[in-house]
């Protein structure tokens, strides 16, 4: 049964797994070590993730290594770039905003002068567009 990678990512233990096996491979043990909650409960996520193709798991010996599988991971991507202008435009307008209630150009020195909004914006907007 494959599952959807949309509801795979959704949870944020899973996206954690993710994230520590995206660097390099890992034993489950090592992987569980992680978190607070039991192994058996990592090994459910790892589950869900090796079902929709996001881990693959390695026998080597008597280990099982999980190794991430990122380009899966595509489908998730296509799905959000496609809103990336509506943001970009979104941010945009909201920098103008800013800019316009504190009565200062929108450049990026001023943006930091400004509030800790347009900072956050900008920010955001450099996390976003990476």
């Amino acid at each position: 049964m494959r599952r959807d990678t949309f509801k795979a990512i959704a949870d944020p233990t899973r996206r954690k797994i993710l994230g520590i096996v995206a660097r390099r491979s890992f034993n489950i043990n090592a992987v569980a070590d992680n978190f607070t909650i039991s192994r058996t409960a990592v090994c459910k996520h790892i589950k869900i993730l090796t079902e929709c193709g996001l881990i693959t798991i390695r026998q080597q010996g008597r280990e099982r290594y999980c190794e991430a599988r990122m380009k899966e991971l595509c489908e998730v991507w296509d799905w959000v770039s496609q809103y990336s202008s509506f943001w970009n435009n979104r941010l945009d307008r909201q920098d103008g905003y800013l800019a316009s209630m504190h009565g200062e150009k929108a450049s990026k020195t001023a943006k930091k002068k400004t509030s800790g909004h347009a900072v956050a914006v900008t920010t955001a907007r450099k996390k976003f567009r990476k």
